[in-house]
């Protein structure tokens, strides 16, 4: 017998609450499915999602069973970083875990559709599909639209490339195509750089907007590239391990 069946059973209370959703009589007895997104108006990754989880709810129907749509809507890094909310955004992973398990648990299903694009939503709801172990289909949201200033690859070029007998200029356009060749690192992170931070022909560095809100450090390393080491050489201070690599900041 499907769980949701048995628990049917136990709480037949759940039978008039379904049918004042508009449920149908023959769907209660139907496999029911949980179709849980982080669909909401948080960020583009998750706006979307309401489309996909009609959809899942949809092709549940289809196959005989009946989806009920539940949301546990993120947050975003983008949106969070530079004041106090970036504090909230790894707490929000295991919250939206927490929810996800208590959707799941408080009514029953017999299999679920789970979908989320962010880095804090994905794994939350993958979390969560260990913890209430039923069949589960996770799908991601796809890749966000670019927006309307997007750089392409040619645009880059045209920055690398760029001269216009300024030393200023080519100073600030060697420092921002060394942003981009080091994995995209935040301006923080670039400034505090020191000589000591390259082992082995690869920066090593802990981001400081996740530093002081995970429990452990990651450390990201990124290989030194013939451009990169260019740039130190044209532009950086003296080495020595606790010298700065750019001469932005004193110390």
């Amino acid at each position: 017998m499907l769980k949701s069946q048995e628990v049917r059973k136990l709480a037949p209370e759940m039978d008039p609450l379904r049918m004042g959703m508009g449920w149908k009589e023959e769907d209660l007895t139907k496999p029911q499915i949980l179709i849980e997104s982080t669909y909401g108006q948080s960020h583009p990754g998750s706006a979307h999602l309401l489309n996909l989880a009609q959809k899942a709810s949809r092709g549940a129907y289809e196959a005989g069973g009946k989806g009920a749509l539940y949301f546990a809507t993120d947050i975003c890094d983008g949106m969070a970083q530079g004041h106090d909310g970036i504090n909230y955004s790894l707490p929000s992973r295991d919250i939206i875990a927490d929810l996800v398990e208590i959707h799941a648990k408080a009514t029953t299903f017999d299999g679920g559709v789970f979908l989320a694009s962010c880095d804090k939503s994905v794994p939350a709801l993958l979390m969560a599909i260990g913890r209430i172990n039923i069949p589960a289909v996770f799908v991601t949201g796809g890749v966000m639209d670019a927006g309307p200033n997007l750089l392409t690859l040619e645009q880059i070029g045209q920055i690398a490339r760029y001269e216009d007998g300024n030393e200023a200029t080519a100073k600030y356009r060697d420092y921002w195509l060394f942003l981009y060749l080091c994995n995209g690192i935040n301006v923080a992170d670039f400034v505090k750089l020191r000589y000591r931070d390259i082992v082995d022909g690869e920066i090593c560095f802990v981001r400081q907007k996740t530093e002081r809100t995970t429990k452990t450090r990651k450390e990201i390393r990124v290989a030194v590239v013939p451009q990169m080491q260019a740039i130190i050489d044209r532009w950086g201070n003296t080495p020595a391990p606790n010298n700065f690599i750019f001469p932005i900041l004193d110390g």
